[in-house]
């Protein structure tokens, strides 16, 4: 009997709202991670706490998670990140890099709640900073539209980039 599974593993997207984090997770994660997002309870109160809640009973039932929300910087990484560490976790940041024109323009095809005001768009960008190694992730992934419907993705260049975009 072959009890080898894979690791448990919590995923953190980071990149701005249209930028096709949620897309990525449905073709990527859907079938392996459990799905956890800000955007699902958006009337609830405390929804920090709520997420947290979520992302701690997951994965002590050794259930990997993905954390679908914007994520512009440490201070909202950095609780993620230790709460995947408490549980043995590998911890993958998956980078969106920034189009706002693209971001803007997807964000405006969405209809009713599931559309961010452009202020919201810009106020992330303001935020956003590329994760790397370094913030405490044991991997961290670069994903792109392709242009063709798909995505690609390739191991971010942790330590040559600049920081930011």
């Amino acid at each position: 009997m072959d009890t080898a599974r894979d690791p448990l593993e919590l995923v953190v997207f980071v990149g701005l709202q249209g930028s096709g984090k949620s897309t990525f997770y449905a073709r990527a994660y859907a079938g392996t991670h459990a799905l956890v997002s800000k955007d699902l309870f958006r009337n609830a109160r405390h929804r920090q706490r709520r997420q947290m809640r979520l992302i701690e009973e997951a994965l002590a039932d050794d259930v990997c998670v993905v954390v679908d929300n914007t994520n512009p910087s440490p201070a909202e990484w950095e609780p993620l990140i230790a709460a995947g560490r408490a549980h043995g976790a590998r911890v993958v940041a998956c980078w969106f890099p920034p189009d706002p024109a693209g971001s803007l323009a997807r964000n405006a095809a969405r209809q009713g709640r599931e559309r961010v005001p452009d202020a919201g768009v810009y106020a992330t960008l303001r935020r956003l900073r590329r994760p790397r190694r370094s913030d405490g992730f044991d991997a961290v992934h670069e994903v792109r539209l392709d242009g063709h419907g798909g995505f690609e993705v390739r191991p971010a260049d942790d330590e040559g980039t600049p920081p930011g975009r």
